[in-house]
């Protein structure tokens, strides 16, 4: 048996699962993060050493789970989370905490005020030296505000541009290709965690890139829509993109290959957690045997039918900042109205804007869908899956993997590894489709005329008001 490690670092957890070269999975492990620090408005910062430390706790975690020979692990594919910027001293420790991609200071270039800060990094850089000591990046965890030539995928040579973003080459890790190898393990790490010595490290890309990898995409007329604390939806092409306006163009998880991504959703199912929260006693109390608060949420969704009674969802509950008068909203409450339908407008709200803003996207990029793969902790919910079948009237496909991003990272380290010749060759190989919900063609309709008539101008008719009392209350 021959093993693969693949790692995600993500906005809320770090998880480790380790797959066989079919996919099919061995062993798993998790690590929540701590919560985000707020030291100043606009500041979202991670505590101390969190990523490092989360990822170490979920590789023991995994590991602990595994009864297989870890001899035959033969590599570590690393996805860590995007829109990130590290700050190191020269001696590779945290010069300050990690700036998350919440925090409000990367919508502008690094300045260089700490003369302690040595390199200017992302996470996966950040972790990839913690792991091997290596000063190397996937150029794929680049975007805004980086001197990337997108181009070569290497830094740009241009004084100029290295300058407006803030840094000096020397300030910059080396960069490799999706499917390259950062360095190998260092041996006490290897020691540690009982892993062969000389282990490779290899490079993938941005966290949701590595999903669109996971999650099978490569045609495109398939679109993976995200559920998780950022939820957005991303189509695969062959061709870069410049001057978009109603999406993103970012790297893929395979050289010189694109994803399209849509505008989306701030903190998209951390609203289902807080909504969990707010109900507290009340769902433990609803609880059948062997039954999780998500699996009463979801059965109470399911019996209301699809409008929720006329109660509609904003789902604002963080503001962009180019629009921080924004907040979360629901509208239309009367007596008939049950945690049940407030859960379920929830998930028709997420399902209205990732469809309003995929369309976007296919207008101002061209091309058609034929078919959703989703992605993510909320793909768990066939209620949340078949909503977004019948919002969409596309099938919409959940794969077995218990994360996307994992197995994207276990197949591009397969592929390092020459244990297949293509990224395609992977994904063909090493993804299984678990279930595909098919649209009712009724629902479809009714939502079609309620996304139409009235959730695509909600934010026309609220946002006058909210800029106002943004204005009496910040």
């Amino acid at each position: 048996m021959t093993y693969i490690m693949g790692i995600d670092n993500g906005s809320q957890s770090t998880k480790v699962v380790l797959f066989d070269t079919q996919g099919r999975e061995y062993a798993s492990g998790s690590c929540q993060l701590r919560t985000p620090l707020t030291p100043e408005p606009g500041m979202v910062v991670h505590p101390e050493e969190d990523l490092w430390d989360s990822l170490q706790q979920a590789v023991a975690a995994c590991l602990e789970d595994f009864t297989g020979d870890r001899e035959a692990i033969a590599a570590i594919g690393l996805c860590t989370i995007r829109s990130c910027r590290v700050l190191l001293q020269a001696d590779g420790s945290l010069a300050q905490p990690v700036l998350s991609w919440m925090d409000e200071r990367l919508a502008a270039p690094y300045r260089h005020e700490d003369d302690r800060v040595a390199y200017v990094t992302s996470t996966s850089g950040y972790l990839g030296l913690r792991l091997t000591g290596e000063k190397k990046d996937t150029y794929a965890n680049y975007e805004v505000n980086w001197p990337l030539d997108r181009r070569t995928m290497n830094w740009s040579n241009e004084a100029q541009v290295l300058k407006d973003n803030g840094v000096t080459r020397n300030m910059l890790f080396d960069l490799v290709q999706p499917g390259e190898a950062l360095g190998t393990l260092k041996p006490e790490l290897a020691e540690q965690f009982g892993l062969p010595q000389n282990l490779p490290v290899v490079a993938t890309a941005n966290d949701k890139a590595v999903e669109v990898l996971g999650s099978g995409v490569s045609k495109e007329t398939t679109a993976m829509i995200s559920l998780g604390t950022f939820i957005s939806a991303m189509v695969y092409r062959k061709e870069d993109f410049s001057g978009a306006s109603q999406f993103f163009p970012t790297l893929a998880a395979e050289p010189f290959r694109y994803v399209y991504e849509s505008n989306g959703i701030r903190r998209g199912m951390w609203t289902v957690s807080w909504f969990k929260q707010l109900l507290g006693a009340e769902l433990t109390a609803g609880a059948r045997d062997d039954e999780s608060e998500e699996d009463v949420l979801n059965r109470r969704a399911e019996a209301v039918p699809a409008g929720s009674g006329g109660l509609i969802t904003v789902l604002d509950w963080l503001a962009s900042p180019a629009l921080p008068y924004r907040r979360g909203m629901m509208i239309g409450f009367d007596e008939r109205h049950t945690a049940g339908h407030m859960y379920r407008s929830i998930l028709e709200a997420i399902a209205f804007d990732m469809k309003n803003n995929l369309d976007a996207l296919l207008e101002e990029s061209g091309g058609r869908l034929e078919a959703l793969v989703i992605a993510g902790g909320g793909a768990r919910s066939e209620v949340m899956m078949q909503i977004l079948a019948d919002v969409f009237g596309l099938p919409a496909s959940r794969r077995k993997a218990k994360s996307s991003a994992c197995l994207g990272s276990a197949i591009s380290a397969s592929v390092y590894l020459g244990l297949y010749d293509t990224f395609h060759d992977a994904q063909d190989q090493m993804i299984t489709t678990e279930a595909v919900f098919h649209p009712n063609h009724e629902r479809h309709q009714f939502y079609t005329e309620m996304n139409e008539q009235v959730v695509r101008h909600a934010r026309s008719y609220t946002d006058p008001l909210l800029e106002k009392a943004h204005a009496l209350f910040r």
